[in-house]
């Protein structure tokens, strides 16, 4: 799945933009992510942090949560973007990762800005998540969605 330089960029700039409703006192680092749905709406999500650290909820799973929550099911892309890094640049977190697996194809760009150029760059969820697992994964018969209950099936 590819998205256009244009619909990358519109993403960043969404997810730049999203980064002032971050609620983020603890850590003091802002992240924002976008995320465009398959109908092209384009859905904002913050980090919310907590006291409690394990219960912060990272930005692309607050853009994820809400697209979910009004009904979306499908999505082609999904950029973040960190005010307190150069450029901006930063990638998804594993458990990010593993959220957005759950609901991306494998070849879903995420998109982020270079961190000495600010160029828009993008890996796919299957590049960053490597042996992901979750729905329409095939584990070679290996899968708890399976039954499996023996090392290689």
């Amino acid at each position: 799945m590819t998205v256009s330089t244009e619909q990358a960029v519109a993403l960043l700039t969404a997810a730049q933009q999203a980064t002032r409703y971050a609620y983020a006192p603890y850590s003091h680092f802002p992240v924002g992510a976008a995320l465009l749905c398959a109908d092209g709406t384009i859905i904002s999500g913050v980090n919310v942090e907590n006291v409690s650290f394990g219960l912060t909820l990272c930005a692309e799973r607050s853009a994820m949560v809400q697209a979910i929550s009004i009904g979306h099911r499908a999505f082609q892309a999904i950029a973040v973007w960190a005010s307190q890094r150069p450029q901006g640049s930063i990638t998804p977190c594993g458990a990010c990762r593993q959220f957005l697996a759950e609901f991306f194809t494998p070849d879903c760009p995420v998109i982020f800005a270079h961190a000495e150029t600010g160029a828009v760059q993008s890996q796919t969820i299957a590049a960053l998540l490597p042996e992901a697992f979750g729905p329409g994964v095939d584990l070679g018969g290996n899968s708890p969605d399976k039954g499996s209950s023996t090392p290689g099936g």
